[in-house]
């Protein structure tokens, strides 16, 4: 099969920067790891991403100058990565550009993630795939998750089944049976919540190594009343905004308690997703920003009874993982093998995704 030398982009729903990763794939079982970095978004360009949250269908229009200045900071992350492994941009067959997110509502067939992928071929002078989840929303499904193929990939040579739990912005699994069958679903919060707060308690952008919800004390009133939110009896396929549980019910709440709780409701997300798994795993493995977070790591381990392992334990990098999902699942669009799956995120049939940007002069 053809192999790629790809550029992952992750920025997803969290607002901290840039992971880029360089994989060789041909997007079905060879996968070679060669480079990865991350770069945090300028406290300037963060602000304005934050204030696109949430925008509606008819006003992304209005929000051109940060989407331009977001992907031009893209384009910097491929520059400062290739110089990092003594690359050149004829070296690379493809980006595989993932974007921010700022908006998710697939019940009204409509998912924004900032990124202007005609622009970055420009500025790269590669191949851009972008716009990943449109399709499958338009489709009729959830538009995530989507890196449960990847996941796939990655477990073929362990003990099933196993779940993939990635902590971003939002928590969501990937449940990988012994015949290689797949579930997949958005969990609940991951970090947004606890990383607004800390923001807002704090000024700092997270709380590092749970540092601060490790010296609080959960409000089981206020986490009962997080818990009793119906998307958790929702059925998956099943997905969510970052900020589908903003409340002002632990406004008041001491920093430290306030963070206590909203770790404590990330990891009743995860518990809570359990009983939508055909099978007991034999192994958790948690990848995304949440992995270093010691509050949250040790609640799953006394709650989750099995193995929970930091993908790094696999020979992975955990901050890598979603970029790389996203330069392998570049290769698949570009061949037009599918990335989602009924049981992954709804949509009615396995299809492809992602819209082709051809270097201009190359068009």
């Amino acid at each position: 099969m053809d192999k790629f030398r790809v550029i992952g982009l992750m920025s997803g729903t969290s607002l901290d920067g840039i992971d880029a990763a360089i994989l060789t794939t041909d997007g079905e079982e060879f996968i070679q790891r060669e480079g990865f970095l991350t770069i945090p978004y300028d406290d300037s360009l963060r602000q304005r991403i934050r204030a696109c949250l949430n925008i509606p269908p008819d006003c992304v229009n209005t929000v051109t100058d940060v989407e331009r200045d977001l992907t031009v900071a893209h384009a910097e992350a491929v520059k400062m990565l290739l110089q990092r492994e003594g690359l050149k941009s004829t070296d690379i067959d493809l980006i595989g550009f993932h974007g921010q997110t700022v908006a998710h509502d697939p019940a009204r067939k409509y998912t924004c993630q900032l990124g202007d992928g005609e622009l970055l071929a420009r500025l790269t002078g590669i191949q851009v795939v972008n716009d990943f989840r449109t399709a499958d929303v338009q489709a009729g499904g959830q538009g995530a998750p989507l890196v449960p193929i990847y996941h796939a990939a990655l477990a073929a040579e362990h003990e099933k089944p196993l779940v993939f739990l990635n902590i971003g912005g939002v928590a969501n699994i990937t449940y990988i049976g012994a015949k290689g069958e797949m579930i997949a679903f958005d969990t609940g919060p991951g970090n947004a919540l606890l990383d607004d707060w800390i923001l807002k308690k704090t000024k700092r952008r997270f709380d590092e190594a749970g540092r601060l919800s490790s010296r609080g004390t959960v409000n089981e009133a206020v986490l009962k009343e997080l818990m009793a939110h119906p998307f958790f009896d929702v059925k998956p396929p099943k997905s969510l905004d970052r900020n589908a549980f903003v409340s002002q019910v632990w406004k008041d709440l001491s920093p430290a308690d306030g963070a206590a709780t909203l770790a404590a409701f990330t990891v009743g997300g995860v518990i809570q997703a359990i009983r939508f798994l055909p099978e007991k795993p034999k192994a958790w493995i948690v990848s995304g920003g949440g992995r270093l977070n010691r509050t949250f790591m040790k609640s799953l381990h006394n709650k989750l009874h099995v193995p929970v392992i930091l993908i790094e334990e696999l020979g992975l990098n955990g901050d890598a993982t979603e970029a790389e999902a996203f330069a392998y699942m570049a290769v698949r669009s570009l061949k037009g093998l599918p990335i989602s799956f009924p049981y992954t995120t709804g949509v009615p049939r396995p299809m492809s995704g992602g819209r082709l940007n051809r270097i201009p002069d190359a068009a």
